[in-house]
Formats: structure tokens, sequence, C-alpha cells
């Protein structure tokens, strides 16, 4: 029978590092590479070895799993014998052994890995003999693995946005317009106020070519205008005009001209004549790209670029960036505009042929309220309401069936109304982050509806309150800032995001919108790429469902708000059912319209015009355009109805003898 050799007499010891290193030499641990350290208050053994690879040596100075000995106050108090059974145990030749292959293991796994991704796996392995990792040989692995996935990730990053920059190149945005671009242009920029005539101009030329575009900023321009080219005769003949918007289409056979919103420019078709109204929009925050893709592919020979004088710099960078020739007119207004010498203080110092403005919803509904219990009859705009419920309204005005109109800044643009005088109930406006006041070209916009040409002598302007009248005046007086001459919005294209995807083999959505932001090339910096931040919020929601890049991005663009749960909610199942490729059907809603308020109505109406939009570009799984627009027509007429009704019923709780 083999007896065990009797354990070496081990010397006392305090604790001290040198009597640590002493004992591992009595017990024979020094030899194999075990020793002791102290970091992050305990004490741990550690074991060195060299690992070979290739005809590399990678050394190793690791802590087994079972490595954290003791915190030091605890170790002091530990008497030789103990220390020695504890590393005994804890650094036995298996422990050793052990560790050891798991090293090889881990170093031929991290070599491989980096020769598949063509990195040097030398900077990863040096962490194998750093002292001052104070963790098990695992944790070791764990954390050198995520280094070389981030270091992984942030080379192909890199790789994408390399070959990102090299699929699209900004400063050669406008040759992706092929027919604009083959077609020798002229622009001729109308520009001036708020009633110079400037559309009127641009209209009659438009209406004089043998084809021609409108390009609107609202559907309700787009509506008014395609109604304006119907009454013009061309050799005894009424012009053959389509509507396209987004949400609807009214296509004539044979069609010669096209009212449409900017959005839905068709770059393919050549014609002789394009109008681009309100070009200011340009540097609209949201928008402006819309502006900038017509201006670059609008396919005119001629095409008339309309709106406020402060524009005209960045027409002219633009014109001679696109070399097209370019011809300026600047137009005065044809009226003057005046302030009131004073506010107009109290409710009954309103009078027929004023416009009470306002910048929510909420306020105008509550100004209607305190109008009509003066005893005036009111119509009632704001950007809520439907175009045919906005034009209804405004053509009660223009009647005279309406003694006020009471709306907010949706006034300013696409609505011609008699307005005598225009009075503001505040200077500040929500503009989707805080209450601001508005810049002067907004307050110079609205107080321009005031002394229609031909109707009044005069415009005048006035706030309700001293404060915002004295400010009114002040914004008025304020000098034109010039739009800037770069930087011009570039939203992507589905052709964008393809090309983006086809080099990144990406198909989220949210990436490819962040590349189409981040990555593309831009040059000098005279086009610029924008997305809007509701388009990337829809963007990382609909990653999570199984839907082309195209269905998301069609999905992403769909003009309903987030804002209200009913819509969100719509939207969601919309895009729900898309990625399960089920047909969605168009239901009126569960309770009729009679029995809804008129926010709920409203809402509706905005439902329908959501659908009817994603109809026209997913008809296969989206059928039911035609019901959504009657719906739709239904929805605008019902809130037209409750408008009408809630100003009579407001007028007839006044007392006969104060009404107007």
């Amino acid at each position: 029978m083999t007896h065990p050799s009797p354990a070496p007499h081990l010397a006392a010891s305090d604790g001290d590092p040198g009597e640590d290193d002493e004992l591992l030499r009595q017990l024979g641990l020094a030899d194999q590479g075990v020793s002791l350290s102290r970091l992050e208050g305990r004490v741990f053994l550690r074991i060195t070895g060299v690992v070979e690879y290739g005809r590399r040596r990678v050394p190793y100075d690791l802590v087994p799993a079972q490595g954290v000995l003791a915190k030091p106050s605890k170790w002091r108090k530990m008497d030789a014998g103990t220390r020695g059974a504890l590393l005994r145990e804890r650094a036995s030749d298996q422990v050793i052994a052990e560790l050891h292959g798991f090293v090889v293991a881990f170093v031929q796994e991290l070599a491989d890995a980096c020769d598949d991704c063509d990195m040097d796996a030398e900077p990863f392995l040096n962490a194998l003999s750093d002292m001052q990792i104070a963790e098990p040989a695992g944790l070791v692995f764990d954390r050198i693995r995520q280094r070389l996935e981030h270091a992984v990730e942030r080379e192909m990053e890199e790789q994408h946005a390399e070959r990102t920059r090299q699929s699209i190149n900004l400063a050669e945005y406008p040759a992706s317009f092929e027919v604009a671009r083959r077609m020798k242009r002229k622009f001729i920029a109308v520009l001036g106020p708020t009633n110079s005539g400037k559309t009127h101009l641009a209209m009659e030329a438009l209406g004089k070519a043998p084809s021609g575009v409108y390009l609107a900023p609202l559907r309700l321009l787009a509506l008014e205008n395609y109604e304006r080219l119907q009454e013009v005769q061309q050799r005894g003949k009424p012009l053959a005009v389509s509507l396209v918007t987004g949400e609807e289409r009214r296509l004539t056979p044979g069609a010669t001209h096209i009212a449409s919103t900017v959005e839905m420019l068709d770059t393919q078709t050549p014609v002789d004549v394009a109008v681009i109204d309100e070009i200011q929009m340009l540097a609209d925050r949201d928008r402006g790209a819309a502006w900038t893709a017509a201006v670059c592919g609008a396919p005119a020979r001629v095409v008339y670029l309309v709106g406020a004088p402060e524009a005209r710099r960045a027409i002219e960078v633009l014109a001679a960036r696109l070399e097209c020739e370019l011809e300026v007119h600047l137009l005065k207004r044809k009226g003057p505009l005046s302030m009131e010498p004073t506010a107009v203080r109290k409710l009954s110092n309103l009078r027929r042929g004023d416009a009470v403005i306002c910048f929510s919803r909420r306020e105008v509904l509550m100004w209607r309220d305190m109008v009509t219990e003066v005893g005036l009859s009111v119509a009632t705009v704001y950007g809520n309401l439907s175009p045919e419920v906005r034009r209804a309204q405004a053509q009660r005005f223009r009647d005279g069936a309406a003694d006020v109109v009471v709306g907010t800044d949706a006034i300013a643009m696409g609505l011609n109304m008699p307005i005598a005088r225009v009075v503001m109930t505040t200077s500040v406006k929500y503009n989707g982050y805080e209450e601001e006041e508005i810049p002067a070209a907004l307050a110079r916009q609205i107080a321009g509806r005031a002394g229609r040409y031909g109707v009044h002598e005069e415009g005048l302007v006035a706030g309700y309150d001293n404060e915002t009248h004295e400010v009114m005046r002040s914004l008025l007086r304020e000098k034109p800032v010039p739009l800037k001459t770069t930087g011009f919005a570039v939203a992507p294209t589905l052709e964008h995001l393809h090309r983006i995807s086809s080099v990144t083999h990406e198909h989220a959505l949210a990436k490819l919108l962040k590349r189409f932001v981040h990555n593309i090339d831009v040059p000098d910096g005279f086009f610029y790429p924008r997305i809007t931040e509701d388009q990337f919020e829809r963007a990382a929601w609909l990653d999570t469902l199984q839907l082309t890049v195209a269905e998301k991005f069609a999905l992403s663009l769909v003009p309903i708000s987030a804002k209200v749960p009913s819509l969100q909610n719509a939207w969601e199942n919309w895009a729900k059912s898309l990625a399960h490729k089920k047909v969605t059907h168009l239901k009126g809603g569960d309770t009729p319209l009679h029995y809804m308020n008129l926010q709920e109505v409203e809402d509706a109406c905005r439902l329908y015009s959501a659908y009817a939009w994603l109809a026209y570009r997913q008809s296969e799984y989206f059928p039911d355009t035609e019901l959504a627009l009657r719906l739709s027509r239904e929805a605008s007429e019902r809130v037209d109805a409750i408008l009408q009704d809630q100003n009579s019923a407001a007028r007839k709780r006044q007392p006969r003898k104060f009404r107007r």
C-alpha cells in the first residue's frame, strides 16, 4: 500500500506578499506558474502559461474559476496550514490542466473568428496576460468575444458607411430626374406679397399652354385650381384637366393639364408649363424636400416659381446649379396694408369682414363661441378640417352667410376670402416642440389676407389685446429674411433605400433611413438629406413586422396622426394586416355619423382619407378606394353641418337686440 507523501512543513506567515511567495514555493506551485495578487479588495489565485498557435506564442495570466480566495483581512487571519490547504485545492494539477485546455480552445476559436473577419487576433489575445484584470477566465473570454464582436460591428459599419457614400452622391441629385435633365428648361420666378396677383399671372400662363401641371402645397389649393383650370377655354373648348393628390384622383381621359399636390409630381411626362406654388416652402423643416424635388424634376419647358420675395436668392442659386435660364418678376401688393391705430380689446368691437386668428383647434372653437354670443355669425377654418369643409366654410363667408371667419393660420394659404381686417388673438404658436413667437414671414402672410383686391380699398391688421397689437406692428416692420442658399432638403426615395440596401445587405427601414441621413455623400452641402422624426419613429416600429422595404416605406408615409389613438391604432392594424398579406376592407364606423361629436367625425374623415392614400399605393390589399372617398365626403359634409348647427345654436342663445 502506498502512503501519500507528508505535506511539507509550512512556516508561519502574517500574509505579506513576500511570505505568500515563499508559501507557493514551499508548495511547489510557483514552478507551475501559480501566483497570488490583490485587486479590488480580494486575494486572487492566478495561473500563467503559454499557448502556441501557428507560429505565435500567446502568454496568459488568468484567474481560474475558483480563483477568488478571500478578502485580504480574512486571508491575513488564516494560519499557514489553512492557506496551504486552500491553495492545493484551488491550484491542483487538474485545475491547471483544465485552464490550459480552455485557453488553447479559446485562442483557436478567436484566431479562426479573426481570420474569417480578416482581422488581427493579437490585440485581442493580449488581454489574456493583463494582470490588472480581476475576473475569472470565463468572464475574460466573454469580454474578449464582445470586444471582437464590437470591432467587427465597427468594421462593418465603416464598410457600410463607405459603400453608402459610394452608392449615392447628392451633388448628382438633379441628374436623377432624367426627363427634366434632358429638357432645356426656363425658370420664371413670380414673387410678391399676398394680394399681389402673382398666382393669377402664373395660372393665366398655365391656362394658355398646350399642356401643363399646377403643383400645390395643399389639397385645397390643388382642388381650387383644378376647378379654375376647368373653366378655361382653349379654341372654344374647356381644358381637359385631372386632379391628382395623395388621397384623391379625378382622372380625365386625354387630360392636357393636371392640378396636383407637390408631392405627387409626375416627373416622367413632359409638359409645356409647370407652376410650383408657395416656392418659399423650400425652407420648410418637414416638407421642403418636396419643393427641392419639384424644382429639380418638373419636366416642363417653362417652370413658374410662385411665392414670397425672400425666396429670390435661393431660386437664383438653384437655377444656376441646374443650368436653367431665369427670369424674375417682382410684384407689389395691389392695395395698402395698415395697422389699426389701437387693439380691438372687446368682442363688441369686432365687425363684419373680420378674420379672427388663433393657433389651435381648441382656441378656434372657443373664440367661435365667444364671437357668436355677441350676435355675429361665424365661419370656422382650421387645419384638422378636410379641404372640402374648409372650402364650404370659406364659401359661407364669401356669400355673406357668415359675418366673421375664425380660424388658424390655415387661412394664410389657399383660401381667397374677402377679409377686411385680420385680428390676431395671439402672436405665439406651438412649433411642435415649444411655444414661440411666430416668425415675421408668417405674420406677413396671415396679415396679407386682409384687403382683398377689388373688394376692399385697403387691408387692416390688429391685435385683440395691446401686447399682440404691438408685436404684430413690430413683425410687419421687420425686413424679410432671405431663404438659405445651401442645404436644400432631399428626402429619401424608394430607389435610394434599395440602392443602400443592395450594398449593405440591410433591410431594416430605420437603419436605411439613418444611413441616408448620416452616410450618403454631400460633397458641398448644396443638397442635404432630410427625414422627419415621425417617419423615423414609424420605421423603428415597422421593422418589427415581416414587411418588404417598399411596404415599410409606403406605410411610414401614410398621412395619419400618431397623436390620435384611434388613428394610430388603425394605422398599426393596417400594417399588421399587410405583414400577414391579408386584404383590409374599409368599414363604416360602428357609430353612425349623426351620433358622433365634432372631434369624432373629424377623426373619421382623416381615417378615410388615410385609407384612400394607402389604397392608391397598395390596392391589392386595400381595395376599397371608392368607398373611402365616399365615406370621407359624407364625414366632411357632417363636419360642416355640425359647425353650422353649433354656430346657429350659439346665436339663438343671444338676445335679439344684441344681434347684428
